[in-house]
C-alpha cells in the first residue's frame, strides 16, 4: 500500500487519539498517510485520489459516510469500532495497532457489498429540474416527517404498481442495511455479500408489515401520495423533505463497497450471533438439546 487515509469521529476524543497513533505507526511503511475528521468531507475528498485504504475510526455511521465518499474510487475500507455494536467494523480499538503488520503484508481478503443509487423524482407535471442522485450503503427510506402523522407511499417495482402503504415509512435496504433500520423493523437478515434488495413497510396501518426480497435487477419507485410532511432519508444521514407526488427511484449501483477483512467469511455468523445476543453462557457447553432433554 502506498497511500492510506484515516478518518475519525470528531465527537469522540478517543477516536481522534487512536487515529493519530495509527498515522504514526503507518508513516514509516507507506508513502503517504493523511488524516481528517469524518465531518470534514471537503478535506477528505481533496486527499482521496490514489488512496489505497481508508481506515475509519468510529462507529457504523462513520463507515456509512466513508462508503458514500469512496464510491467512485477503488479504495478499501477498514472499520475500527469505537461505538456500541459495530456491525461494519473489522477490528476493535485494542486490536487496531497490533493488526497493522498483517494488513501491510497483504494478509487480508476483500469483501464486496452492494450499494444503492436513489434518483429524486419530481411530482408529475412539475417542471423538469436537474436530476439529483443519492448513494447508499444501508438503505433509502421514505418516511413520515411529523410525529403522529402517517406517510402515504405508493410503491412500484419494475414499472408495475405493488401497493399503497400508510404508516411510518417504507424502506429499501441492501444486505448491509438488513442489520440496520430494517432489522429494527422486523425485516430479514441477508448475508452481507448478497445482492438482493429488501422492500419493507414500517408499521403500516391495517396491513401486515411484510418484507419483499427482490432481485438485484429490480427498480423500485416510492412516491408520496398525501399532503402530510414526508422525508427522504439516505443511510439515516442525508435527508430531504418530500412534497405530495415527489419520490425516489431506487436501484442497484454498479459500484461496490470494498471492505478489508482479516477473518474467514464464516466469522460473520459468529459475530452476528454475539452482537444480537443470540448465545448465552450455556450455549457452548455441549450439543443442542431438544426441549425436555437434560445434560447428563
Amino acid at each position: 500500500m502506498r497511500k492510506v487515509g484515516i478518518c475519525f469521529h470528531p465527537q469522540w476524543p478517543a477516536a481522534q487519539a487512536l487515529a493519530e497513533e495509527l498515522k504514526a505507526a503507518l508513516a514509516p511503511h507507506v508513502s503517504e498517510v493523511w488524516i481528517t475528521s469524518a465531518w470534514d468531507e471537503g478535506e477528505a475528498r481533496r486527499n482521496l485520489e490514489g488512496t489505497d485504504l481508508l481506515i475509519c475510526v468510529g462507529g457504523d455511521g462513520t463507515m456509512l459516510w466513508a462508503a458514500r465518499l469512496v464510491i467512485l474510487h477503488p479504495t478499501l475500507l477498514l472499520g475500527i469500532n469505537m461505538g456500541r455494536l459495530g456491525f461494519l467494523a473489522e477490528l476493535t480499538a485494542e486490536e487496531a495497532l497490533a493488526k497493522l503488520p498483517q494488513i501491510l503484508e497483504g494478509g487480508f481478503r476483500v469483501e464486496e457489498r452492494t450499494l444503492l443509487h436513489g434518483d429524486f423524482l419530481e411530482a408529475p407535471g412539475a417542471p423538469v429540474a436537474e436530476g439529483v442522485r443519492y448513494h447508499a450503503l444501508n438503505d433509502i427510506v421514505v418516511g413520515r416527517g411529523a410525529p403522529g402523522r402517517a406517510v402515504h407511499v405508493e410503491a412500484s417495482v419494475d414499472g408495475r404498481l405493488l401497493g399503497h402503504y400508510r404508516g411510518d415509512a417504507v424502506i429499501v435496504a441492501t444486505a448491509t442495511g438488513s442489520t440496520g433500520y430494517l432489522l429494527s423493523a422486523g425485516g430479514p437478515i441477508l448475508h452481507p455479500e448478497a445482492h438482493e434488495l429488501v422492500l419493507m413497510p414500517v408499521v403500516p396501518h391495517l396491513a401486515a408489515a411484510r418484507a419483499l426480497v427482490l432481485p438485484s435487477s429490480a427498480v423500485i419507485e416510492l412516491r408520496v401520495t398525501s399532503h402530510e410532511k414526508a422525508i427522504l432519508s439516505v443511510d439515516g444521514q442525508v435527508n430531504k423533505e418530500l412534497a405530495k407526488g415527489e419520490g425516489v427511484r431506487v436501484y442497484h449501483s454498479h459500484h461496490l463497497a470494498r471492505f478489508l477483512r482479516l477473518g474467514s467469511p464464516l466469522d460473520y455468523y459468529a459475530a452476528l450471533s454475539q452482537q444480537l445476543g443470540w448465545l448465552n453462557a450455556t450455549d457452548s457447553a455441549g450439543p443442542f438439546l431438544r426441549p425436555g432433554e437434560e445434560n447428563v
